[in-house]
């Protein structure tokens, strides 16, 4: 069983949904280090599974990358906005490892949704989990120490330590890469 369909079950879905959705993941995409997945401006049209590798979001900021977010292994990944909105994209979405991913396009997965409540119903657990993750992460960002942003960061991902720079984390956190360094010897 793929990594995929073992994602996809573990949402608990009809066998039949499950193989249908299975099906329209047909989008298979290889990155090298470097290579970009979506670029500001561009629209979002592909929903993806990330197989294996290490993708990085972020938007410039006058010509600095603020990171806002990761993508590793069995997760999805886009620009969300651009997808849910159909609209230009303002984050960027590039490939810190080689990756491999498989895609399903905006137009199928949407038909697909309309035509299954329980697809319907497990994807809004999906996107509010995501929705708690930020808002924790916002609050995190205004009330938590800079320290302490960093367990708490250690404790939910510390995968992210062995294949993300530090100098990504630190923007991730909102910190200078010398307090994560400083924070991490502590």
């Amino acid at each position: 069983m793929d990594a995929l369909e073992h994602f996809l079950q573990s949402l608990e879905l009809p066998e039949l949904t499950t193989q249908q959705l299975c099906q329209q993941w047909k989008w298979d995409k290889e990155l090298s280090r470097g290579d970009y997945l979506t670029r500001e401006g561009q629209t979002e049209q592909h929903l993806y599974f990330i197989d294996s590798g290490t993708l990085i979001i972020y938007y410039e900021q006058e010509g600095i990358e603020q990171v806002v977010g990761f993508g590793y292994e069995n997760t999805m990944i886009c620009s969300f906005p651009s997808f849910i909105r159909n609209l230009p994209s303002e984050y960027y979405i590039r490939a810190m490892s080689d990756v491999t991913l498989v895609g399903i396009h905006r137009n199928d997965f949407y038909r697909i949704l309309e035509q299954d409540s329980r697809l319907e119903s497990a994807w809004r657990k999906l996107i509010e989990e995501a929705l708690l993750g930020r808002i924790e992460r916002e609050v995190d960002l205004l009330t938590v120490s800079p320290k302490d942003r960093l367990q708490r960061l250690l404790d939910r991902s510390p995968h992210l330590f062995q294949r993300v720079p530090h100098k990504y984390i630190a923007s991730y956190l909102r910190m200078a890469p010398e307090t994560l360094s400083r924070n991490l010897k502590s």
